[in-house]
């Protein structure tokens, strides 16, 4: 004789609903909820990533406005000015006597 294997998922679902609406209703509500979780775990993990990532730029960014600060006091220095001036626009001091000064009152 041959053992028939009995459908587990029908046996479920005919239990479920000869008990009452009310227990396949908390089942649905339990399944909605457990996937809600899941969806909003995964989007927060998500969003820390993008946080992360915007965070780790930041840091980068403000590496290079350093920089930037440090090379532009450095190419701002007055004797380099004044070097480039009189090698490359062969500039010069304007002589005293040709010096002309002008107050605001």
């Amino acid at each position: 004789m041959a053992t028939q294997k009995p459908n587990l998922a029908k046996i479920i679902l005919l239990d479920l609903l000869s008990v009452g609406r009310l227990p396949l209703l908390m089942l649905v509500l339990i399944f909605f909820t457990a996937m809600a979780v899941v969806f909003v775990t995964h989007h927060t993990r998500q969003v820390i990533t993008v946080k992360d990532t915007t965070l780790l730029e930041r840091e980068r960014l403000d590496e290079e406005w350093r920089n930037l600060l440090l090379e532009e006091n450095a190419l701002s220095e007055h004797t380099r000015v004044q070097k480039m001036a009189i090698a490359e626009l062969e500039m010069k001091r304007p002589d005293p006597d040709k010096e002309v000064v002008i107050s605001l009152k």
